[in-house]
């Protein structure tokens, strides 16, 4: 691929390096030439013609590829008008042909005009379109024309995009690939659509939009040029006029101020002016040039234009000059597109699925997508990698996972933190009423720390099991989505990979909810812990009861009491409590604000190690387990299923074959070509 690439853009460079010499010295040339032709009544061809016919014929066959298919332009001659600028004229004195003549829009479809010269005696016709070649005679090209486009079109006044190709290989005609577009008119006559303007506007944009492309643009001398739909449009995309060469017709008719117009420039026409004069009845097309001829050497006014921007056989010449210019700038860039486009879709059809032959490679196949999504589930949910996922954060699973775990820390925390000092020991106090038996009054009963515990738990009872749903749903979509990536290929597996998935999560979220409510009653039923810290706390918090006790009892004017470790708490309501009560229900609120500490320490921790410990089972064991008995222990034909291709995929599969053979075939043509530049060089 590579040697195209280099040859092309060698051999490119050099032709180009010539076209642009070859342009810059036609005002010097043009006159000369143009006297030459008109003398001597030669051929409007240049000796240029036989450099830039393979480069010419090299973009016409991708054309007729079709390769513009694959988002790759073609540099391409594009001729617009306004209906009535005498566009038709023009080609007809160009191609030395008839062209279909009437009222209303001649051209119905795009017309690729491939014009050729042939040194054969007989010239040669012929029409391409709908995928057949048509041969035709010079007398006959206007009505076969009207007939192509009627079959295209319809027979009606419509329109349509499908080009209509006309090759014509004539003595005398210079290499030129030209695309006539219909004639822009605003109002629809009898037959034709509403939205005739929008229909034609659409087609021309389409063909003058992309860089590649040289807007003819075709004036009447009669208007005013600023006036001018067609003047318009090519604005539209080419403000500047860097590649927009304009043909003025009928000078004849309107020679007044013709020469202020063309060099006053006012529309921005960057490749210049080409004064025309339009055949005339039944003139020969060698009638027509001598006339033309006579006419801007002789006119009194016509005769004042440079003679480089006047006549036939010099637009022919620039056409020519302008369009090997562009080849040779483009057909670089075209070869590394061909070359791009057919390496990404080879890439992309090995991407795909092998089409599977036996229920043994369907088996293979199988085990190969859920150990592929396996392991992308153990780097996503265990490993915290998410190189896969980059964009989608949220398939960043650990850190998720993170972000809710101290959610719901911070939920518990939120949950009890009024508890601790809204109504200060008053829920203490009358737990210890109720407890009261006939015993030593010093004794703290174990049954009040369990009754507060119990009620305290039972508060924040709904957090973890709401934890648990919440983080399993999101598990879930995880899995699915992984599920769902990897055997995308495979419609077929989709519908039992998805029940698997969503019948092991209800399984895994069950068993959670299950393990979450034993451990909730757990911490409701006993109150142990090992754990130093809650001696600790409680010592703290204990060596403040006498400073408080005092506040309370002894100090009336002090509503408030700040216990350090629990904050700032009112005592104004507890004045009226005996001592022992107060110091009974102090030790007991410590006691409970020390353990309730490692009660939400343990069911976070818990938590955490639960969701660490189901994760590893779920990616390594239960996953596989669930997928394999769902899609092979039901023998519901799940796996022989995958043998047929889903119509998508298969769709996929053919798009990208016929792909690869336009693309392979247009480098083919390209290499061709450049293995004839290159030999001739």
């Amino acid at each position: 691929m590579s040697l195209v690439l280099d040859r092309c853009g060698s051999v490119s460079e050099e032709m180009s390096n010539s076209s642009e010499n070859e342009v810059e010295s036609l005002p010097q040339t043009i006159e000369e030439k143009h006297q030459e032709l008109v003398v001597s009544h030669v051929p409007i061809v240049s000796s240029f013609n036989e450099r830039i016919r393979p480069l010419l014929d090299a973009v016409d066959k991708l054309r007729h590829l079709q390769v513009m298919k694959e988002g790759i332009q073609l540099p391409t001659i594009v001729v617009v008008g306004d209906q009535s600028s005498g566009k038709s004229s023009v080609l007809e004195s160009l191609a030395g042909i008839r062209l279909p003549r009437g009222q209303g829009i001649c051209t119905r479809v795009p017309l690729i005009m491939r014009l050729q010269h042939h040194t054969a005696p007989e010239p040669e016709f012929s029409l391409e379109f709908n995928g057949k070649t048509v041969p035709t005679s010079e007398a006959k090209i206007a009505n076969a024309i009207s007939l192509a486009t009627d079959e295209i079109a319809g027979n009606a006044k419509g329109i349509s995009n499908t080009p209509l190709t006309l090759v014509v290989k004539k003595n005398g005609v210079p290499d030129l690939t030209m695309v006539d577009l219909p004639g822009i008119t605003r109002v629809p006559v009898h037959g034709q659509p509403e939205n005739i303007y929008e229909q034609i506007a659409d087609i021309i944009m389409e063909y003058i939009r992309p860089d590649e492309s040289i807007i003819l643009n075709v004036l009447s001398a009669t208007v005013d040029f600023t006036t001018c739909e067609s003047i318009r449009m090519s604005q539209k995309v080419d403000k500047n006029g860097e590649r927009t060469l304009a043909v003025v017709t009928k000078a004849d008719r309107a020679p007044e101020g013709l020469l202020e117009k063309v060099t006053a420039d006012d529309v921005n026409i960057g490749l210049g002016y080409v004064c025309v004069r339009n055949r005339i009845g039944d003139e020969s097309y060698k009638e027509a040039r001598k006339e033309e001829a006579d006419l801007f050497e002789n006119h009194p006014l016509l005769s004042k234009i440079d003679k480089s921007m006047v006549g036939i056989p010099v637009l022919a010449q620039k056409l020519v000059h302008i369009q090997a210019t562009i080849i040779a700038r483009c057909l670089p860039e075209i070869v590394r597109k061909i070359n791009e486009k057919l390496n990404a879709s080879i890439s992309e059809l090995n991407r795909m699925p092998k089409t599977l032959s036996s229920v043994g490679e369907a088996l293979t196949t199988f085990m190969g997508i859920v150990g592929s999504a396996k392991e992308s589930l153990n780097k996503i949910i265990v490993r915290g990698e998410y190189d896969e996922y980059l964009e989608d954060k949220n398939m960043h699973c650990t850190a998720r996972l993170v972000e809710m775990l101290n959610q719901y820390s911070g939920e518990l925390h939120n949950c009890s933190a009024n508890d601790l000092t809204g109504n200060f020991l008053m829920d203490e106090i009358q737990v210890l009423e109720e407890a009261k038996g006939i015993e030593l009054p010093n004794f703290l009963p174990r049954t009040t720390f369990l009754a507060i515990l119990q009620k305290k738990v039972e508060k924040v009872s709904h957090i973890p099991v709401a934890f648990v749903d919440k983080v399993w749903t999101y598990i879930e979509g995880v899995v699915i989505s992984v599920l769902m990536h990897h055997s995308e290929n495979y419609h077929q597996l989709q519908l039992s990979t998805r029940r698997a998935g969503h019948s092991l999560i209800a399984r895994m979220k069950e068993h959670s909810r299950n393990w979450v409510t034993e451990i909730v009653q757990m911490e409701k039923l006993t109150d142990y812990t090992s754990n130093p810290e809650y001696m600790n706390d409680w010592n703290k918090l204990m060596a403040q009861q006498h400073d408080f006790t005092r506040d309370v009892l002894e100090n009336g004017y002090v509503a408030t009491f700040k216990i350090e470790g629990l904050g700032v708490v009112p005592i104004a309501g507890l004045r009226g409590y005996e001592q022992h009560v107060l110091l009974q229900a102090f030790d007991l609120k410590m006691r409970m604000t020390a353990y309730w500490k490692i009660v939400l320490r343990r069911l976070v921790d818990f938590m955490a190690l639960h969701l660490q410990f189901c994760a590893r089972n779920l990616v390594n064991k239960e996953m596989e387990e669930e997928i394999v008995q769902e899609l092979v222990g039901r023998h519901d034909g799940a796996i022989e299923r995958m043998l047929e291709e889903s119509p998508a995929v298969a769709a996929k599969r053919e798009k990208l074959n016929v792909s690869i053979k336009l693309l392979r075939e247009s480098n083919n043509v390209l290499g061709n070509i450049m293995d004839k530049i290159a030999s001739n060089v």
